[in-house]
This record gives C-alpha cells, structure tokens and sequence, in this order.
C-alpha cells in the first residue's frame, strides 16, 4: 500500500547508504516486504530475507507465499509462526526491524512515509552485505523504485511475493514481528479494557478500544499513530531536531 502524497525524492532519505563492492558469492535474491503499514495502532515491521536458488526451492516447496495468503486467527498465526521458522533454519541472511510508532508519526506527519520505508530497507540491504550486482526484488512498485538509483539490479514490483518467494518469506517475517508486537500492546491494556482485538487496524474493534481509553485516559494511547487522518506538512524539516507535536 501506498500513500499518493508521499512520493518524496529519493535524495535525503538514502543518500547515507551505498552498495558494497562485488565479490565471488552463490547467486542469491534479496527479498524486501513489509507489515503494519496501515494500523493505527503499534510499529510496522520491515523484512529482508535473502535466499539462494536451493532455498528458494526449498520454501517454496514447504509453502512459503505472501503472509496475507494464511488469513486471520490463531490458526493462521501459527501457520506463519511454523514457516518463519523454517526460513530462518535456511537461511542466515535476514534482517527485520520494527519502526516505532514515534518514528513512524515523524514521517508521516511530513508526508514521508514511503522516504521512511525506503531508507529502513537501504539500511537493512547494506547491513545484509548486498552487492552491487545482486538481485533485489522489493513488494511496491512506486514505493521502492527510486532505490534503483543506489541498486542497479533491484526490481520494485506490486505483488512482489508472487514475483520471488524471498519476498514472500519476507513477508512473512514482518507479520509474524509485528503480530507479537502487537500481542504485547493488547495484553499491556487487556485488565483494564478487556481483549483487544482488531489487529491495531482502523477497524470496529480498534475503535473500540481507542474510545474506552480516550474516555479513561483523556488521549490516546502511547502506541497510537497520532499522525494517522491528522494534517500534513511537508514543509516541516525531516532531519533537523523539531519540537515533538
């Protein structure tokens, strides 16, 4: 999902990475996707996974695809549990990192949500050791193809999970850390406002819980998006030091 006020320029939020230099290596796909784009409520996670052509074979056989394909519920969630497992048994180049909800407010208030999660996943791409010549296949046509000016041999495609199955294990990592992220939060407040469902998404039951603390609290809760419907203004300097809204 992408956010049509947010097609910021590529330079700022990138410029501090670079491609390593080539070296001898098994091909491998590197694979970006993310998780929690959307919620209101709790982190987003970023995934990349990078997988050789027997471990692509590997996970695709054992039924690794887009981590939507599995539902909702506790069945689904342990699907994913099961073959975020299995990934990591075949692979030991992954990374994921969750993005605070501060930080997340920072971006989106300056409508730089995309520049957020293009410079998440530079970072995780250098951290990985990618070469300039390796291939990347990242989930979000609009949102990651500005990063070809840093990786010549990155592809940015919508559906990227049906494109490369390194992008569908990487999917699958970002939802199962932002599941038990927000597990945590929904069992922080289950005492005083009873289960929080609704996956932190702008649903009823997100609602629901946002109104009962409102009326307890006279806010919102630390782990809401206070940027999420609120005005944007991409005036606002993204990296010098700003007083917090």
């Amino acid at each position: 999902m992408t956010d049509s006020n947010d097609d910021a320029p590529l330079s700022a939020p990138v410029e501090p990475c670079a491609a390593i230099a080539p070296t001898k290596a098994l091909p491998r796909v590197f694979g970006v996707d993310e998780a929690g784009r959307g919620p209101i409520l709790g982190p987003m996670a970023i995934a990349v996974v990078a997988l050789d052509r027997g471990a692509s074979a590997a996970l695709r056989r054992a039924g690794v695809v887009d981590s939507k394909s599995f539902g909702a519920g506790a069945d689904a969630c342990a699907q994913r549990s099961e073959l975020a497992e299995k990934i990591k048994k075949r692979t030991s180049l992954f990374k994921v990192q969750l993005v605070e909800v501060d930080e997340i407010d920072h971006y989106t208030w300056r409508g730089q949500l995309n520049a957020l999660e293009r410079r998440i996943a530079c970072e995780l791409l250098r951290e990985l050791g990618v070469r300039t010549e390796e291939k990347i296949v990242c989930d979000g046509a609009l949102l990651f193809s500005p990063l070809r000016a840093l990786f010549p041999s990155l592809k940015a495609v919508d559906h990227g999970e049906s494109a490369h199955v390194a992008v569908a294990a990487a999917s699958i990592l970002a939802k199962v850390e932002r599941d038990a992220a927000f597990s945590t939060i929904a069992k922080r407040y289950e005492s005083e406002f009873g289960t929080v469902t609704g996956g932190g998404y702008c649903n009823a039951a997100t609602r629901r819980f946002l109104d009962a603390y409102r009326e307890k609290k006279g806010g919102l809760p630390p782990e809401a998006r206070k940027s999420w419907g609120a005005p944007k203004d991409e005036t606002l300097p993204l990296f010098d030091d700003v007083q917090k809204r």
